[in-house]
């Protein structure tokens, strides 16, 4: 019993996402764990402006405006995704587009919300 405590424990620390294996980015919260504390709000806060200014810094495009832009599609994308509906799904997405070096809100929720249409979906003549 002791053992499998410390097991969870240091996947918890590496911030692996049980389902999946996969090692997600530092300060990333999964949006279904979301508790909505003041620490949990600071942390999403900080890992969408880091994760944002070090997208944008790559391509040329991280002055102020498009920065704070982004920052707002990001937690706006968040705050969608904390009302998900289906687990499944969204761990598979951000499984995928974590696991390609795309670990934003804004891409999970677009992909996510791409995702439930398709489940809903079936081809017809």
């Amino acid at each position: 019993m002791r053992r499998l405590s410390i097991i969870l424990i240091i996947v918890l620390l590496m911030g692996v996402l049980p389902e999946t294996g996969l090692a997600l980015p530092y300060g990333f919260i999964h949006p279904l764990d979301f508790s909505g504390s003041e620490s949990e709000k600071a942390q999403v806060i900080s890992y969408i402006k880091r994760q944002v200014k070090e997208t944008y810094s790559k391509i040329g495009m991280d002055d102020p405006m498009t920065l704070r832009m982004m920052e707002r599609e990001n937690l706006n994308a968040f705050k969608e995704l904390i009302r998900a509906k289906n687990r499944s799904i969204l761990d598979d997405v951000i499984s995928t587009y974590c696991g390609i070096g795309m670990c934003d809100y804004n891409t999970i929720n677009m992909m996510y919300n791409e995702q439930m249409k398709a489940n809903n979906q079936s081809l017809n003549w």
